[in-house]
């Protein structure tokens, strides 16, 4: 992950980070996924367990994961705040979201052998394991984690330590990614009608923050973070300019993605009902509808007669 004075400001573009530790650990997430969904739709059929359409969100979210930690973008963000604002959004709102709707955790375990996934299985539903889990999964709790990630690491102080130490900048990365897959875990985990209202809260109340925190850093009438000061000139951005960009990507852009996530939420959890209803009418209307599906899978179904 470059700093402001490992990139030449005229070829920030050709600058690709590729930190060992990260490559490796992209390449082994994506081919640990990949033969686990192959070996699980060889054993339950294709798209099952895990639909084709959740191993594209992950795919997505890895490619997110390059963007924001390996493509230019992050040597940039040693150079701009507002680049740093779209690396660490990236992670947070593409990324993050993505990862947690393409299921990895069963991927991954049907990757292993057999004999480890039952071992992986049985610590899982241990209680050492459940017991915490559902605790820091819980949405208070991936809430609180997740706002606090994002306050305290845009304090000055915290901020201005993580750019001039590699050690802390990686832990900030780290922090805002694993309590942004805890905060959409609870988001997207909710299957019950009051678990959904929860988290259309959750979603609200994190959307109201961020673009408060989106409206200071905006707003603001003096720069936050010196760092920039020596770096910024060069894109022909004064320091207030550069910090100004970068909150309005997180008032506005990343706002935006909260309520889109919000609204659907919210369809979800007003629809289900409603939907049940129209459909058993619906079927109760048109008995056949069962039987005619059946023979369009099998042509030597027997018809039914009109």
């Amino acid at each position: 992950m470059a700093h402001a004075s490992d990139a030449d400001f005229s070829t920030w573009h050709s600058h690709w980070s590729f930190e060992p530790w990260v490559v490796c650990l992209l390449a082994v997430s994506a081919t640990l996924y990949a033969a686990g969904v192959v070996k699980l739709w060889r054993h339950a059929g294709h798209g099952r367990g895990i639909t084709r359409a959740q191993a594209a969100a992950f795919a997505a979210g890895w490619l997110f994961l390059v963007v924001a930690l390996v493509s230019p973008v992050d040597a940039l963000g040693g150079q701009l705040f507002s680049a740093h604002m779209v690396q660490h959004e990236t992670l947070m709102l593409l990324a993050a979201p993505m990862l947690v709707l393409g299921r990895p955790l069963a991927a991954w375990a049907w990757a292993l052998p057999m004999t480890w996934r039952r071992g992986v299985g049985a610590f899982f539903h241990s209680r050492g394991w459940r017991v915490p889990w559902r605790i820091v999964t819980g949405a208070l709790a991936a809430w609180l984690l997740h706002a606090a990630a994002l306050w305290l690491w845009h304090l000055p102080a915290l901020f201005e330590a993580a750019l001039a130490n590699e050690a802390i900048h990686t832990f900030q990365h780290l922090t805002f990614l694993f309590t942004a897959l805890l905060f959409w875990w609870s988001v997207l985990g909710a299957t019950t009608r009051r678990d959904r209202g929860i988290a259309l809260v959750s979603l609200f109340t994190t959307f109201v923050h961020t673009g408060a925190l989106g409206a200071l850093l905006t707003l603001a009438r003096t720069d936050w973070y010196p760092s920039y000061a020596a770096t910024a000139p060069a894109f022909h951005l004064t320091p207030l300019q550069d910090q100004q960009i970068g909150g309005l990507i997180m008032w506005i852009p990343a706002g935006a993605i909260y309520l889109v996530s919000g609204l659907f939420l919210a369809a979800r959890w007003m629809a289900p009902a409603t939907r049940r209803r129209a459909y058993s009418a619906a079927a109760s209307r048109r008995p056949g509808l069962l039987a005619e599906a059946v023979r369009h899978a099998d042509p030597h179904a027997p018809r039914r007669s009109e």
